[in-house]
């Protein structure tokens, strides 16, 4: 089912959560161990991240050096395949741009499509960790509308083989919005200017990135809908749980904390002073939220559900 048809379905506020897949060599268990705590809160959909190549040298014979590009967390098809099958959820993979060509993602699609996952999140991705900028694959997409342009043309039944009829797709295409602004934008004008051209070529709703002041949410919402965006937005939560949590996530994902959530922060000795400073906090955002009327609460668990589970037993 795809993630327009339960939203338009929804009579109140929905819950849905995204997971990282495993890194290299760990069992498929500790993504169940992840999603079964959460079951009880009737998610419609759960979202599973794709990460890009990474880099490492390897020393050879003489002491040469291999560059060799290795994959740290695959498996999102198969992480997906298998969520819909265990608990009859739908599952969202994350498609990006970054390490793919274009018939590298066509292919992804096909095995999407063969395997009846009818939702994808069309996302640029992050640039890699030695490269100071996004440099896109030579024969692949450098910007998410480029990808959600391809995987709407074959919606269409328009393949890359264009010699040949073709039977059309039929994906659901997310996108991903900034309510504060995609750090790379000049100004929030020119990145809404960016996210309507998503929604025109194809994208049918928006999941934001994380955000811990309720109100650039609802001031994003309005200026989506003033520049003619009228898809549904859904609010991505990301619960703090850590001390290192205070400071990566502002930096990594260029967000700010207001006021009250940084002091409460301030105060904090330990991780566990953090991981209830963060259930706190969130509760009240959703709380909120969910009172605003938002289609759905998006939580950014990590794969580790203890703190998104103590939100949602006090709002779903």
């Amino acid at each position: 089912m795809k993630v327009t048809d339960h939203l338009n379905q929804a009579k109140e506020t929905l819950f849905s959560f995204e997971i990282l897949p495993p890194l290299k060599g760990k069992s498929i268990q500790s993504i169940f161990d992840g999603i079964d705590p959460l079951m009880e809160f009737n998610p419609k959909f759960v979202n599973v991240t794709y990460h890009r190549e990474e880099y490492i040298y390897k020393e050879r014979d003489h002491g040469l050096l291999e560059k060799i590009a290795i994959r740290k967390r695959p498996g999102t098809v198969g992480i997906c395949a298998a969520v819909m099958n265990k608990y009859n959820v739908d599952a969202v993979p994350h498609l990006i741009c970054g390490g793919f060509s274009k018939e590298e993602t066509e292919n992804a699609l096909i095995d999407l499509q063969f395997l009846g996952i009818d939702n994808v999140l069309a996302l640029r991705g992050d640039s890699i960790k030695t490269e100071a900028n996004f440099r896109p694959h030579e024969n692949g997409h450098e910007h998410a509308v480029d990808l959600i342009h391809q995987i709407g043309e074959m919606n269409r039944g328009d393949y890359l083989m264009d010699d040949i009829k073709l039977e059309p797709t039929d994906f659901c295409i997310g996108a991903a919005g900034y309510p504060e602004k995609h750090f790379e934008a000049m100004n929030l004008a020119t990145d809404l200017k960016y996210l309507k051209a998503k929604v025109d070529a194809g994208a049918e709703y928006i999941v934001t990135q994380m955000f811990f002041d309720n109100q650039k949410y609802f001031e994003f919402v309005d200026a989506c809908r003033a520049v003619g965006i009228n898809v549904p937005i859904i609010p991505g939560l990301k619960p703090i749980k850590s001390m290192n949590h205070i400071s990566f996530l502002p930096k990594f994902f260029h967000i700010d904390y207001p006021e009250e959530l940084s002091n409460e922060l301030l105060k904090c000795k330990s991780n566990e002073d953090v991981a209830k400073v963060g259930i706190e906090w969130g509760i009240q955002q959703s709380k909120e939220l969910k009172a605003a009327g938002a289609p759905c609460i998006h939580y950014y668990t990590m794969s580790n559900s203890e703190s998104v589970k103590a939100i949602a037993s006090q709002i779903f």
